[in-house]
């Protein structure tokens, strides 16, 4: 009994070492049974309930309706420089993209012909306040001496005259005394005339100094004029910005008229858009947009439209819509490429749901694949706002449930396994 009892164990072990020998030796056989079983449990339960899909649902929440559009930045006005004077250019003093402030030199110009026209008016006027001065000082002075001594001797003629007179009227002179006493007290009156004249033209009013006074005033305008050519032989910067066109080169020969370059004055941007006229009943002055520019996407600052064109551009159909911005990023640049997301409509605590989950949103009569005893039905909906990425359900499907996305591949009456994103 005794060795029967220990001799058991013995050959049940080596049947389980038998046992585990050969399933190690079909070891690769085994396993792919057991996948083979697998797969095959996985595709049955996959044709009784329909392969796992990705729904989206139909949950409330804030939709904003935007008109999207690309554009480029630009201020709302620029300034073109030009030379006012002929000239060879000297120097060019800044370069293209530099930011200039008002008064600053840009371009200088050969000046020896304006200098010269400075000096030579200069001289003209030295020489109409010398003769202003000659009046002045010489010329009023000696005219009042000589009335002074003009009008001395007419008193002495009428004195003398007078008593020639009372002794002719006695009989104690002759009569050709008188008539000598008469010439002249006539000549010292002529005297006096003259010398009154002289007096006159020589002061302030009288004809000589309103003469040399004109002559000063053309004198001084000259000099002004041959000022301002000479001061045209640079140009400056009219107002602070940036200059984003330069068309001159040192030697080059300018005339009025023509633009050497172009200035983009500092202060408020503008954005300007073409609409799709489609969207032109969308557009109002005064909505709210949101921009980037290409070269910084995840930067995004705001704009409001201030512009819509009156007119149709036929060849594209669009129309020109263009937004102010009042705080401009500092990275903005002239002819900026720019995308925009204008504001045209928003309701809060609506039913939204993803675009991807509705189908034929523009034939006028748009539908979801809804879910329905764990199979795809069609279900027609009505739709309000359209966002980027979630559109409004009026009707059709209720809050919470389900929608199939089009990307899935899945056909209205197959059965499917919905999964929650």
């Amino acid at each position: 009994m005794v060795e029967q009892t220990i001799a058991l164990p013995a050959k049940h072990d080596f049947r389980a070492r038998a046992v585990w020998s050969a399933l190690w030796f079909h070891r690769w056989f085994v396993l792919a049974l057991i996948l083979a079983l697998g797969a095959g449990a996985w595709q049955g339960a996959r044709l009784i309930l329909g392969p796992a899909v990705v729904v989206d649902q139909v949950k409330r929440g804030h939709l904003v309706e935007t008109v999207v559009a690309s554009g480029h930045v630009e201020t709302p006005y620029r300034v073109e420089i030009g030379s006012q004077i002929t000239g060879t250019v000297d120097d060019v003093l800044v370069r293209e993209g530099e930011r200039v402030s008002k008064g600053q030199p840009l371009i200088s110009l050969e000046a020896r012909e304006p200098k010269a026209a400075v000096v030579q008016a200069k001289g003209a006027v030295a020489q109409a306040e010398a003769r202003i001065r000659q009046l002045e000082e010489l010329t009023q002075p000696s005219a009042k001496e000589a009335l002074a001594q003009a009008q001395a001797n007419l008193l002495n003629a009428q004195q003398t005259f007078d008593r020639t007179a009372q002794l002719e009227h006695n009989g104690y002179a002759t009569r050709a005394s008188l008539d000598d006493a008469q010439k002249t007290l006539d000549v010292a009156r002529a005297q006096m005339r003259s010398a009154q004249f002289q007096v006159y033209t020589a002061s302030p009013g009288g004809s000589d100094y309103v003469m040399s006074q004109t002559l000063l005033n053309q004198a001084r305008a000259n000099l002004d004029t041959a000022e301002s050519r000479l001061g045209y032989a640079t140009i400056a910067a009219p107002r602070d910005g940036i200059l984003i066109t330069r068309n001159v080169e040192r030697g080059t020969v300018v005339q009025p008229g023509k633009a050497l370059m172009v200035l983009a004055p500092t202060g408020e941007l503008q954005l300007v858009l073409q609409i799709d006229e489609r969207n032109l009943g969308r557009i109002a002055l005064g909505q709210k947009a949101v921009a980037s520019a290409d070269a910084y996407p995840d930067r995004r600052f705001a704009a409001v439209v201030s512009y819509i064109n009156p007119g149709i551009d036929i060849s594209r159909a669009s129309v020109e819509v263009k937004l102010a911005v009042s705080d401009p990023p500092d990275y903005l640049r002239q002819d900026m490429t720019v995308s925009v997301d204008i504001e045209v409509a928003a309701k809060a605590d609506t039913l939204e749901l993803p675009v991807r989950s509705v189908h034929d949103m523009l034939s006028g009569q748009p539908w979801v694949l809804g879910i329905k005893d764990g199979r795809a039905v069609k279900r027609p909906v009505k739709i309000g706002l359209r966002g980027n990425s979630h559109i409004e359900i009026l009707e059709g499907i209720s809050e919470n449930e389900a929608a199939v996305p089009l990307n899935s591949g899945v056909l209205t009456g197959q059965r499917i396994r919905a999964v929650l994103p």
